[in-house]
């Protein structure tokens, strides 16, 4: 009866020990009002400029800014102003409701990490692609786990833990980029390790700084985006 209850006291105080091994014990978790958007986000559009962006090719961002929505419109991919490394992000985006184009040409626009590593924007509703060139995909990498594209013109939404890659004193990589994404609140990749640059073939990791600007694609397609917001990590 002893020895049992001894096991039973060691395995009840195993997640404390865990927690006390990890460092964090006596760390009091600092307050953060969720919001949305949570109180240390940095928002990168409210709908009123896109001051925290530019052009790729430079100068100002001139994509077209309409009732709080910015609209690609031909003018180029745009890029954040601040570069990011780790981060959890918010975007919330919309396919033209008047369907034109298939496959590829249907609503195509991305969300690229460190101007590197895409995770795609189409409108796969009831549209026909690649796989692994789907809305949700990592792209040329990962198809998403399910497909939850909402209807042409309906707002969507990803949310995304991101990790970038390291590299070590000698440019060579230390630890793969993960990412995680949520499409419209549903789990689509699973914290998938990133394989190099997408859309490359091969796809080679090249080393480059811990931190790059967030990119959105200007791919010829007049998408929407709003609400977008990032964190830190």
């Amino acid at each position: 009866m002893k020895l049992a209850t001894a096991v039973l006291k060691s395995w009840v105080m195993l997640p404390f020990v865990g927690v006390a091994l990890a460092g964090r014990a006596e760390e009091e978790p600092r307050v953060v009002n969720p919001g949305p958007p949570p109180a240390d986000a940095i928002v990168l559009f409210d709908g009123t400029d896109l001051s925290q962006w530019r052009k790729k090719s430079g100068g100002k961002a001139a994509w077209e800014l309409k009732d709080g929505v910015a609209t690609v419109n031909g003018t180029g991919d745009i890029v954040t102003q601040q570069p990011f490394g780790d981060c959890q992000l918010h975007i919330e985006w919309a396919t033209p409701a008047e369907v034109k184009g298939e496959g590829q040409g249907r609503g195509n626009s991305g969300v690229i990490f460190q101007g590197r590593y895409e995770l795609q924007v189409l409108d796969s509703y009831q549209n026909k692609t690649y796989f692994n060139g789907q809305a949700g995909a990592v792209y040329s990498q990962y198809p998403p786990l399910v497909n939850v594209s909402r209807k042409p013109g309906e707002w969507q939404s990803y949310d995304v833990i991101f990790h970038a890659p390291r590299f070590d004193e000698n440019g060579k990589l230390s630890k793969a980029g993960t990412i995680t994404v949520l499409h419209n609140g549903v789990l689509v990749q699973d914290n998938v390790e990133i394989k190099g640059p997408t859309g490359q073939q091969p796809t080679k990791y090249e080393p480059h700084p811990l931190k790059q600007p967030l990119e959105l694609q200007d791919h010829g397609n007049p998408i929407r985006f709003r609400n977008i917001w990032i964190r830190e990590l």
